[in-house]
C-alpha cells in the first residue's frame, strides 16, 4: 500500500494530510488536536512527501502567529489568577439586572470591542473565560453566550486589519491604509455583526426566558489583577500602534504579555510556575504541524489549483465572483480550518494578481467563513480549548447546527456589501 502510494506522492500527501485534519476534528479517545496535527506532519517528512528541511522553513513561517498566541495566553493566564474574569463576571450580572436578554446583548457587545481592538484570538482565550465565570454566577445556561465568544471572534473580524492575524497574511505586502480598509470593510462588518446577532439571538431565545441572579457577593479587584487588566489596556493601544505602522504584531504581543508577567512577578511568586501550567502550550505545536501539512499541499498542487481557481473567477461578472470566491473558500476552511486554507489563498491571490472586490470577498470568507464548524478557524479551536479546560465542551455537530443557521445569512450580507 505505501509503495503504491509512494509512486503517487500527490495522491498520498493529499490522503495524509485530510486524514490529519479529519483526526484533528474527531479528537478520537479525546487525544488533543495538536497530536493529530504534529503526527500528519511527521509522517509526511518520514514519507518524504516533504523534506526536512522544508518541513523546518514550514514551521518557522508560523513564528508570528506562535509569538502572537503565547502573548495572549500569557495575559489570559495572568487575568485568571488575579481574579479579573470573576471580577467582571460580577459586574457584567449586575448590569444585566436579572434579564438574561441584556446579559445576552452585552456579552456580544464586549465580544465585538474584544475583537475589533484585541483580535479574535483574544477573545477566545481573554474573553471566553470571563463569559464563563459571569454566567456561572448568575446561574445561567452557558452554552448561547460562550457561543457569543466564538461566533463573533470570526464575525467582527475583519473591522479592522488587527482584527484578525488572519488580514495581514492575506494582505501581506499590500495592506490598504486605515481609512481605505474602513471604506472597503466598513458596511461588510456592519453586516457581519448585525446578522450574526439577529440570527445567533433568535436561535438563543429559548434560552434565554426567566431571570438570572444578581445578588452576589463583591469581588475586589486586588493589584495583580489591576495589574492584568492595565497590561491588556497597553496590548491593544500596542497592537493598534504596530498594525498602523504595518509591523507584524506577533513580537509585541509576546513582548507584553512576558513584561506583564515579569512585573506581577514581584508580587506573584507563583507568577512563573502558574503561566508554566496553566497555559494551553498544546496549541503551538498544533499550529506547527498545519503549517508543515500546508507546505506538503503545495508541493502536491494546492497552490496551482487555487491560482487556476482565482484566474477563472476574474472573468466571472463582480457578484458572482464574489460569491464563488466567498463561499467556496468558506467551504474549504471549514474543511480544512482557515489558518492553512487562508496561507494556500493568501499566495494564490498574490500569484493570480487578484485585486479588487474578488480579494476582499477572499478575506471576508476566510475570516467569517469558519463560523460554521468547530474546527474553522484557529479562534475557535481556542475558543474550545478554553471551555474544555473549565470542564465544558460542545462537539463538532452541536457547533455545527448553530453554525448551519449562523454564518450562510451573515456571509451573503457580507459578500454583496462589498459590491455596493
Amino acid at each position: 500500500m505505501l509503495n503504491m502510494l509512494a509512486g503517487n506522492w500527490h495522491i498520498a500527501t493529499w490522503l495524509i494530510s485530510l486524514i490529519a485534519i479529519a483526526l484533528i476534528l474527531i479528537r478520537p479517545k479525546g487525544w488533543p488536536e495538536a497530536i493529530w496535527a504534529v503526527a500528519g506532519a511527521l509522517l509526511l517528512t518520514i514519507c518524504g512527501f516533504i523534506s526536512p528541511q522544508a518541513a523546518l522553513r514550514a514551521a518557522a513561517k508560523g513564528t508570528d502567529v506562535y509569538l502572537f498566541l503565547t502573548g495572549m495566553m500569557i495575559i489570559s493566564e495572568l487575568a485568571r489568577r488575579a481574579g479579573v474574569f470573576d471580577w467582571v463576571a460580577t459586574h457584567a450580572v449586575r448590569a444585566s439586572r436579572g434579564s438574561p436578554s441584556r446579559l445576552f446583548l452585552l456579552t456580544y457587545a464586549v465580544g465585538v470591542v474584544v475583537t475589533i481592538f484585541l483580535s479574535n484570538d483574544a477573545t477566545a482565550v481573554v474573553l471566553t473565560p470571563a463569559v464563563l465565570a459571569a454566567v456561572r454566577a448568575a446561574g445561567a445556561d452557558p452554552l448561547p453566550y460562550l457561543l457569543i465568544c466564538a461566533f463573533i471572534a470570526n464575525a467582527a473580524s475583519f473591522v479592522l486589519p488587527i482584527s484578525n492575524p488572519a488580514n495581514l497574511v492575506v494582505y501581506a505586502g499590500a495592506m490598504p491604509p486605515l481609512r481605505t480598509w474602513l471604506v472597503t470593510f466598513g458596511l461588510a462588518s456592519i453586516a457581519s455583526i448585525l446578522v450574526t446577532f439577529l440570527v445567533l439571538r433568535s436561535v438563543a431565545a429559548r434560552y434565554l426566558n426567566g431571570k438570572v441572579k444578581t445578588s452576589l457577593d463583591d469581588v475586589p479587584l486586588r493589584p495583580e489583577g489591576k495589574l492584568a487588566l492595565s497590561g491588556i489596556a497597553f496590548l491593544a493601544i500596542v497592537l493598534i500602534v504596530a498594525s498602523a505602522l504595518g509591523k507584524d504584531l506577533g513580537a509585541p504581543a509576546c513582548a507584553v504579555g512576558v513584561l506583564v508577567a515579569i512585573v506581577t512577578s514581584f508580587r506573584d511568586r507563583g507568577t512563573s510556575r502558574g503561566i508554566a501550567t496553566g497555559v494551553a502550550w498544546s496549541v503551538l505545536p498544533l499550529v506547527a504541524g498545519l503549517f508543515i501539512i500546508v507546505e506538503a499541499l503545495d508541493g502536491a498542487g494546492a497552490l496551482r489549483q487555487a491560482v487556476e481557481s482565482l484566474n477563472r473567477l476574474k472573468h466571472w461578472q463582480p457578484a458572482a465572483a464574489a460569491l464563488g470566491s466567498g463561499f467556496g473558500i468558506a467551504i474549504i476552511s471549514n474543511l480544512l480550518n482557515n489558518l492553512p486554507s487562508g496561507l494556500i489563498t493568501a499566495a494564490a491571490v498574490r500569484s493570480a494578481h487578484a485585486t479588487g472586490s474578488l480579494r476582499d470577498a477572499v478575506l471576508v470568507g476566510v475570516d467569517l467563513g469558519p463560523n460554521l464548524s468547530v474546527t474553522g478557524s484557529l479562534a475557535t479551536i481556542l475558543w474550545l480549548i478554553a471551555i474544555r479546560r473549565e470542564g465544558l465542551d460542545v462537539t463538532f455537530w452541536d457547533f455545527l447546527k448553530w453554525g448551519t443557521l449562523v454564518m450562510p445569512p451573515a456571509l451573503l450580507l457580507a459578500l454583496l456589501a462589498l459590491l455596493r
